[in-house]
């Protein structure tokens, strides 16, 4: 086939492109080969290129064709560990010229992408962040965390329920177990879990989602057994409602219009019917604790509910009330985290405008590292 390519040029007139080079696409896991080549000399007249593969039985396959005037093509049809060669046939009508034949090449995958180095060292840095928070935890030493208003509050409005003889109602959400916000919730559930079963507070789960209704009634379970009460435990306050949304907010409505809880605990996910839930539990006289880390949600549990974990108040949430070590460890390595993360940002900003003022050239080198992207 060559051969042939070498007489068409002969006597068509197009010129063949010149040496192509073939190699492993890099920072990748594998199955992409970057073929690159020399212009024909009558590029202008081309109507394009193919690009020819070869394995090693000599068998041709056409795996793209890009336009005139390309002079790459990154093939991703490849297998891994596989030697195959390449060719770029140039096309002008029905004439063909074809290049003389790569190199063999092999794709392979990376351990690494060396383009994020930054990464890594910043997930290094996280890591030993974490563990040194994690032990100086676990030697018993206090780990300073901000006071939160609505964390405070739920002793108090468990011990009010207990006294007041009337349940407490969560709802973990309306998402999926999937989302973060509601495994943030469980956790919550989890702890809360465990003050009521202390003082024998009947604690009322409605649940929207089937998944999620399980996991909430395993750890209810497991939270009351964990304090020594398993008898207190009632299978039956965890329940399922409808997967349908306004369909499990008009019964939420209707179990605080009949039961009267005296705590109403929202956390996870909310979307439209977080402001019916709030209005109603409001109506109703319950002291009401709510949190998400929906946006377009937090305005109206603000104004309806009498605290609000905003955004990541909710996701500490767990930590603040058990003050596990491990989890406290976790949440002071992410705290110290974003500090050092606020620290290079502002050291990159400086660079970057002395490098504006200055034209300090040599500073391109700082910004290339931080620059992630």
């Amino acid at each position: 086939m060559s051969l042939l390519l070498a007489v068409c040029f002969a006597f068509g007139g197009i010129g063949p492109p010149g040496p192509v080079t073939a190699r492993d696409r890099p920072n990748d896991a594998g199955c992409g080969i970057i073929v690159s080549w020399e212009l024909s000399p009558e590029d202008g007249q081309l109507t394009g290129y193919d690009i020819v593969r070869t394995d090693a039985a000599g068998k041709d396959s056409v795996v793209g064709s890009v336009p005139a005037g390309t002079a790459s093509f990154t093939d991703e049809t490849v297998v891994n560990n596989v030697a195959f060669t390449y060719r770029v046939v140039a096309k002008q009508d029905t004439l063909r010229a074809g290049s003389a034949v790569s190199g063999i090449v092999v794709s392979r995958e990376q351990w690494f992408n060396t383009g994020r180095v930054n990464v890594l060292i910043g997930l290094l840095a996280f890591a030993v962040l974490a563990f040194y928070f994690l032990l100086h935890a676990r030697s018993g030493k206090k780990l300073f965390i901000r006071r939160i208003a609505g964390l405070d509050a739920v002793e108090e409005a468990v011990g009010r329920a207990t006294e007041m003889g009337r349940p407490i109602l969560f709802v973990p959400g309306l998402a999926s177990i999937s989302q973060i916000s509601t495994i943030a919730a469980l956790n919550i559930l989890s702890e809360v879990a465990k003050k009521t079963a202390q003082y024998g507070t009947d604690l009322l789960v409605p649940n929207r989602d089937p998944i999620v209704y399980t996991v909430a009634s395993e750890m209810v379970k497991e939270a009351y057994a964990e304090v020594g009460r398993p008898d207190v435990f009632k299978k039956e306050n965890v329940f399922f409602v409808s997967d349908n949304q306004f369909a499990f907010a008009a019964a939420v409505d209707g179990i605080m219009v009949r039961q009267k809880p005296a705590t109403n605990l929202f956390m996870g996910m909310f979307w439209a019917e977080s402001l019916i839930l709030a209005e109603t539990g409001s109506a109703t006289g319950a002291i009401q604790i709510a949190g998400t880390d929906s946006v377009h949600q937090l305005p109206f549990f603000i104004t309806a509910c009498d605290y609000t974990l905003i955004g990541e108040e909710l996701y500490a949430a767990s930590a603040y009330l058990s003050r596990d070590p491990l989890l406290m460890g976790s949440l002071k390595a992410q705290d110290w985290g974003k500090i050092i993360i606020l620290a290079v940002l502002v050291a990159g900003s400086v660079f970057l405008l002395l490098s504006a003022i200055k034209g300090f050239s040599s500073l391109e080198v700082v910004y290339d590292f931080f620059n992630v992207g």
